[in-house]
């Protein structure tokens, strides 16, 4: 009942450590406060985006990327008017405080609504041979491994239909049986899944020229051997909102350099920098892509997500990236299956 309390958080608090809080209460915001308990501003997903994309450090304070004047609402026993203004001022989340302004509660949409059906797409590449897995993908469909007591692709369905998606379209190739035979039509799971039969091995954007279904709306496009929390829904309305044709899901990847770099200016040595750490944004595997994008792919041949987007930079189409803020882990190797193996009940359970 007092669940709230978790996420209220001193200003001077590192946005890293904000991240981690918000992960692991599964609110998706922090309420900052002062030493009164009173709201001095909130954080969302949005603004943690927002912020990275500005090239905000996560090691500097909340304060600097927080919403300053948040919506807020007294305490409201009609759950109608709460709902009407989450609404009207498109929020998740709303800090409920008293006539001092201190924190006292929270309302959220998700407690408020079921999540609305979508008509978008989904689509997942699940064709692959896996090989860097052997010997686990010897005999089975690395989407297919169990991580957590079900499949890796059964808990990527799952998760998507807890967000309101419902129509999916797997693409597959290698022991394409197996994942038939599970998933069937989906109707188990009161989905509706299609499949594209990859022949030849099509690469990560090839299968999208042979989907069996017509769609007048963006397409969610992500490799079968991800794990994520991803909001999916929040990524579609990104890309909406920013008219692209296609928006790529990033991912930060920091990389510290294990020696003493040395800054020079020709052949003077003018500093050092002890073990420097560089970051830099890496393809997450997960797109939005515009349904009329499909027709820029060659049928019938290899043709990965990289290509097509190149081909779209040159002729100067308008492209986005949604930085990923969430838990996220591409299970190529072995390395990676351990760590979601270990990591599993604790971020979906």
């Amino acid at each position: 009942m007092d669940e709230w309390k978790k996420i209220l958080i001193p200003p001077e608090t590192e946005i890293q450590k904000t991240i981690e809080m918000i992960d692991k209460n599964g609110m998706q915001i922090a309420f900052i406060i002062d030493e009164n308990q009173k709201l001095l501003g909130t954080v969302t997903d949005g603004d943690i985006r927002r912020g990275l994309l500005k090239g905000i450090s996560l090691s500097h304070s909340v304060k600097e990327i927080m919403n300053e004047r948040p919506v807020t609402i007294p305490v409201m026993n009609n759950k109608k008017s709460v709902l009407q203004i989450l609404k009207v001022n498109k929020l998740r989340h709303l800090p409920v405080v008293d006539g001092l302004g201190r924190v006292i509660g929270i309302e959220r949409l998700d407690e408020l609504i079921q999540p609305e059906k979508t008509d978008h797409l989904v689509v997942i590449m699940a064709g692959g041979l896996g090989k860097r897995l052997s010997p686990l993908t010897d005999h089975c469909p690395k989407p297919m491994l169990n991580i957590g007591g079900k499949p890796i692709l059964e808990t990527t369905i799952l998760n998507l239909m807890d967000q309101g998606f419902r129509r999916f379209c797997i693409s597959v190739h290698y022991k394409a049986e197996q994942i038939k035979g599970y998933f069937g039509d989906g109707a188990k799971w009161g989905a509706e899944i299609l499949y594209v039969q990859e022949e030849m091995m099509l690469g990560t954007a090839g299968p999208l020229s042979l989907l069996p279904v017509k769609t007048d709306k963006p397409i969610l496009v992500m490799n079968g051997d991800i794990l994520t929390k991803l909001s999916m829904d929040q990524m579609i309305a990104f890309h909406e909102s920013h008219h692209a044709h296609a928006t790529v899901a990033v991912r930060t990847y920091d990389y510290q350099v294990p020696y003493g770099v040395i800054k020079a200016s020709k052949d003077r040595l003018i500093g050092f920098e002890e073990k420097p750490v560089y970051s830099s944004l890496v393809n997450a595997g997960i797109y939005a892509i515009n349904p009329e994008v499909i027709e820029r792919i060659p049928k019938n041949t290899c043709f990965d997500m990289d290509q097509l987007l190149k081909k779209m930079l040159l002729d100067e189409e308008p492209l986005s990236i949604f930085p990923i803020r969430e838990y996220w882990i591409d299970i190529g190797t072995m390395r990676e299956f351990n760590r979601a193996v270990e990591e599993y009940n604790e971020v979906f359970q």
